[in-house]
């Protein structure tokens, strides 16, 4: 069980292996990608800034309080930081556990509860020269 704070490119494959495990049954990720637009504006890059020790012990909170709440064997998530470029990812949750309804249920409550509760900062950069902070509270409540 991790969740990091990183300003490197995330490639899914590399925490995979960390979730294997023959107990399971069922792996279900989610991935957060840069889009290119929000709310009518075009979209150029996204700048992400976190109070990393605060977000790194809030994120393993949730991760507790997700093996506690579902019945799921290996929980990873990596949120980003820094400029990142449309298309990349944002942030990566990763769940295994015996059975597919779990690992879903789980993952879903991850990332849901990562964006209410994690001092993360998203800045988006736009097409017209104009930038602007995006109240990540609200993007929790989009479900």
């Amino acid at each position: 069980m991790t969740f990091k704070i990183s300003d490197k490119v995330i490639v899914p494959q590399d925490w995979r292996s960390d979730l294997e495990s023959p107990n399971c049954g069922a792996f279900a990720t989610f991935e957060g990608w840069v889009r290119n637009n929000n709310d009518g504006f075009d979209v150029t890059c996204l700048e992400y800034q976190a109070y990393e020790v605060l977000a790194h012990k809030e994120g393993e909170r949730i991760l507790t309080q997700a093996k506690k709440d579902f019945p799921i064997e290996q929980v990873f998530c990596v949120h980003r930081v820094g400029l990142l470029e449309i298309g990349e990812i944002a942030v990566f949750v990763g769940v295994s556990s015996k059975h597919r309804d779990e690992a879903f249920r789980a993952c879903r409550f991850i990332i849901d509860e990562v964006k209410y509760r994690v001092p993360i900062w998203k800045k988006e950069f736009y097409s017209n020269g104009d930038s602007g902070w995006v109240n990540c509270e609200a993007c929790a409540d989009q479900n």
